[in-house]
């Protein structure tokens, strides 16, 4: 069922991962993991902080929250390179807990 939906997910996941590790390791000072997942919780925090302004009422711009997502995936992959963490594989392991799981609970009458 995952194929379905992420044929190709998993295979261009694992160049994007390359990529970035490529692009912080040639062009920026090298940090430790520590930093990276410090650093990944600022940023989704900041892209919260929108969100909750945003549920309050006030207008945030779609290129405000845009940006956001963009620092967040960034810290992510920035954060996965330095623990070594193959993101596309833990991906799929996953996604394949969770559709166990929801096929579980399907199976019982219940949603996931």
């Amino acid at each position: 069922m995952i194929d379905k939906y992420f044929s190709d997910t998993f295979d261009n996941l694992s160049v994007i991962q390359k990529e970035f590790d490529s692009y912080q390791n040639d062009l920026f000072t090298q940090r430790q993991p520590e930093f990276f997942c410090l650093e990944l919780c600022g940023e989704a925090g900041e892209l919260a902080n929108l969100e909750k302004k945003a549920w309050k009422g006030r207008e945030i711009s779609k290129n405000d929250l845009a940006e956001e997502a963009a620092d967040v995936f960034i810290a992510l992959m920035n954060y996965c390179n330095s623990r070594q963490i193959n993101l596309a594989n833990s991906l799929e392991e996953k996604l394949a807990v969770i559709e166990s799981k929801r096929l579980q609970l399907k199976n019982e009458g219940k949603e996931y």
